[in-house]
């Protein structure tokens, strides 16, 4: 059964359920090329507009501050796949966001790369200090870089930190003008080209550094148009289960490797590496339950102590509405 099909035979009982979901006329969803998901699926067989009654433009961003900066200004509804660190930084700023889903959880897609000819490694990863990186401030992989640095015992002081989003990261590396980079999909692999890791993905999450994305939008907008922001989080739901399933990989995955922008093998490469929570799981405890709050005051701790916010907030538990996605659960 197709995941339109299988949308269309529930679409009376979400309608029951959720009411409603057009309130809305147009809406603008971000998200990220070269990161292919589940979702993506639905995005390309137009299960969305179908599902949700309302048209939708999709616009890819390079980062996740970036998605927080189009969500102020009003030009992004929702944001898919937005790394929690970016969201962090914008609501320790006051930013009105919250999380509403849990995204991907990616720890070895995620990560920063030394040059080759430096021949530094984890047990000499000292040897970075002086050294000129390529970091894109506020996201996943600023933080992600932040603690390896205070795992290995790096003084940060004496490094030069360029802010540099991913790709334009990927290509000075290339040119031989950084020491090390780090980033996340597409532009990672393309780091990895040229230098190593110093922590594997497992390595990292024994150190308490986890990766993972949400799904997000401004707080207004998603009180108003409740229905909507729940029919949108079933629709990726429900692509998330026919991806977890496996009975339609293949099919599945040549249509995201298209809207990716991505050959079929990087494509499969890199999502193997994604984990997508169910609906039940991004409740529980780990995560939406109470996890991600705890988090996000480790995150905001992290940046405030490098200067990149002036503060973190006493609590982050207002920033999470698990209301929307309870209503697809239920």
């Amino acid at each position: 059964m197709s995941l339109k099909t299988k949308l269309s035979a529930t679409s009376a009982a979400l309608a029951l359920m959720l009411g409603s979901a057009a309130a809305a006329e147009d809406i603008t969803v971000a998200y990220f090329l070269e990161w292919p998901m589940p979702f993506q699926y639905a995005k390309a067989m137009g299960t969305y507009e179908e599902e949700l009654g309302v048209g939708i433009n999709w616009v890819s961003f390079d980062t996740g501050t970036a998605m927080s900066a189009a969500m102020a200004s009003g030009d992004v509804q929702i944001a898919v796949s937005q790394g929690l660190p970016p969201f962090v930084v914008a609501a320790s700023a006051g930013q009105d966001l919250v999380i509403t889903d849990v995204a991907v959880s990616y720890s070895e897609n995620d990560n920063c790369v030394v040059a080759d000819t430096l021949e530094i490694d984890a047990s000499t990863a000292k040897e970075l200090e002086g050294k000129r990186v390529g970091v894109p401030i506020g996201t996943a992989a600023h933080f992600g870089f932040l603690k390896q640095m205070e795992h290995f015992d790096v003084d940060l002081s004496t490094m030069e930190i360029v802010d540099m989003a991913p790709p334009e990261g990927a290509a000075a590396f290339a040119q031989g003008s950084l020491d090390m980079v780090c980033g996340w999909g597409g532009a990672l692999r393309r780091m990895k080209e040229h230098g190593n890791v110093l922590m594997t993905g497992a390595e990292k999450e024994a150190a308490g550094i986890l990766v993972f994305d949400v799904i997000s939008a401004p707080s207004d907008f998603a009180a108003e148009e409740a229905e909507l922001m729940s029919a949108f989080l079933k629709v990726t739901a429900e692509a998330n289960a026919m991806w977890n399933a496996g009975t339609n990989k293949d099919k599945m995955l040549e249509v995201i490797a298209k809207d990716a922008g991505m050959d079929l093998a990087d494509t499969e490469a890199t999502i193997a590496t994604f984990t997508f929570p169910s609906t039940d799981e991004a409740l529980s405890d780990k995560w939406l339950g109470g996890g991600v709050q705890e988090f996000m005051i480790g995150v905001a701790g992290v940046f405030a102590e490098a200067g990149s916010i002036p503060q973190a907030l006493d609590t982050y538990d207002s920033a999470v509405d698990a209301s929307f996605l309870s209503a697809v659960a239920e």
